[in-house]
């Protein structure tokens, strides 16, 4: 499965040229797996590689071996994988074993020394977590994503005007209100805390509760993110959706196209980009899919406009 919240360095660029040429390779490869031509895919995340002296980061040597995995080259498959379990320390044991990407290389058998290493991995990174922060940010990740995930099959079951939507919107809100004094009280007592202190979830959690707040507590930590992204304690890709998200709500145009309109009638519309044709240049840059692979899910069908 792609787009993992896990994109640190496994090695460093050397110069912004490289690094540009690496990114454009990234989305192409991307944008290839979205079409399900795993074998091109492949082989684009290899020439990233290959652009960049053979390194790169652990999200996309992740997706690298993936593609290997669908287009059944296994060996290919384990050698990006070792790299990200040996050398980049990948520790999300729950993810990797139900990932059904990496099916084919089941019956290898290098994949259960592979899988002891994670395992290995997430009890060492466990041992440094602040158990009673992760737990509270799991009960706050759980409130904040259970009745989101209902919406949709609310929406579609009684109507997008319904009593039932409403309700259920009504009870997000609360939940929301009393998560966000929640993390407000963390993020004013730690700063931002990164996985090595709070795991990947509460991380992720953090970013989501702010996501979710109101435009006056956006403004107030946005400023806190930028500055945790800088020191690795949190995902490139999260400050976009919430750059993006406050830009729009002062009346701004966003930067990288994440933030979408629906209106009545339920038809979906992204908001006003700034410069849009250089858009997936700044989504490859912090770790997005192409726009137009993005936008799919809300049955929008995009072209990127020409410079």
């Amino acid at each position: 499965m792609k787009y993992l919240y896990i994109c640190f360095l496994l090695l460093a660029f050397s110069a912004k040229a490289q690094q540009a040429t690496y990114t454009a390779l990234i989305s192409k490869a991307d944008s290839l797996y979205q079409a399900k031509n795993y074998k091109a895919s492949a082989w684009a995340y290899s020439s990233a590689f290959k652009s960049n002296k053979w390194q790169g980061l652990i999200n996309d040597r992740y997706n690298a071996a993936c593609a290997w995995a669908l287009a059944n080259y296994t060996d290919s498959a384990f050698t990006n994988l070792q790299r990200v379990v040996y050398i980049g320390g990948y520790h999300n044991y729950q993810h990797i074993t139900q990932d059904t990407d990496l099916t084919s290389l089941y019956a290898d058998k290098r994949w259960p020394k592979l899988l002891k290493q994670v395992k290995l991995n997430e009890q060492e990174v466990e041992k440094k977590l602040n158990k009673p922060l992760v737990k509270e940010l799991t009960g706050i990740y759980n409130d904040d994503q259970s009745y989101r995930l209902k919406l949709d099959s609310v929406g579609k079951k009684y109507g997008r005007n319904s009593k039932e939507l409403k309700d259920l919107w009504s009870t997000i809100q609360q939940k929301d209100s009393i998560n966000l004094s929640k993390v407000k009280a963390i993020l004013d007592d730690h700063g931002w805390l990164g996985a090595d202190v709070v795991g990947d979830k509460g991380n992720l959690t953090l970013f989501l509760v702010i996501q979710h707040a109101d435009i006056k507590t956006q403004e107030k930590y946005l400023p806190m993110l930028r500055a945790a992204v800088k020191e690795g304690k949190a995902h490139p890709a999260n400050l976009a959706l919430l750059e993006d998200r406050v830009a729009i709500r002062q009346g701004k145009k966003q930067i990288y196209g994440s933030q979408i309109s629906i209106d009545k009638t339920g038809k979906a519309t992204i908001d006003p980009i700034d410069d849009e044709p250089n858009v997936n240049k700044r989504r490859a840059a912090v770790g997005l899919q192409p726009l137009e692979d993005y936008v799919k899910q809300w049955g929008i069908e995009y072209h990127l406009p020409a410079n």
